[in-house]
């Protein structure tokens, strides 16, 4: 994983522009240009997106994951891999490392994710991590232009220790 880079919008732009992924991220719209890659990059540098991190396999960028606090106590994290990356176990290798991030720089008490009810891979990956779900909701899905059903889940700061064995 590393910082995003202006250099990246070309590739983000191909990839989470995918309606096949965008479609499962709240805030990636379809399409998704370039120009508007390019802008979420240098707010994304500028803090504006929380804590971003590209995945990178072999150098070649793959996908991106990050968090944004919403008290000292917490963090929400999110994450998408380019459609012809998945199923490799790379969402749970930067998503795993991301958890290991949060909580030592950051102090975290506990962590929460989601994922769109029709996204049975992600549920998979947050399970495998240790997050419990904790219920449903409606979210905004950009690429849909609607609410979605969305199920939230929840890992504790002492569940990570535990179940993920980073010091």
């Amino acid at each position: 994983m590393r910082p995003p880079a202006l250099a990246d919008a070309a590739r983000v732009s191909s990839l989470a522009g995918d309606y096949d992924v965008a479609c499962m991220t709240g805030t990636i719209p379809h399409p998704y240009s370039e120009q508007m890659a390019g802008e979420w990059l240098t707010g994304a540098r500028a803090g504006e997106e929380g804590v971003v991190f590209m995945i990178e396999r072999d150098g070649t960028l793959i996908g991106c994951t990050g968090y944004r606090a919403f008290d000292p106590d917490h963090a929400e994290l999110g994450y998408w891999i380019g459609k012809p990356y998945w199923g490799n176990g790379y969402a749970t290798e930067a998503v795993r490392a991301l958890i290991a991030h949060a909580f030592d720089a950051d102090g975290f008490a506990y962590l929460k994710a989601g994922h769109f009810a029709d996204n049975p891979r992600s549920e998979r990956i947050l399970r495998k991590l240790g997050f419990l779900a904790l219920g449903g909701e409606l979210r905004e899905c950009a690429a849909r232009g609607t609410t979605t059903d969305c199920l939230t889940y929840r890992l504790g700061r002492a569940e990570a220790l535990a179940n993920l064995r980073w010091p």
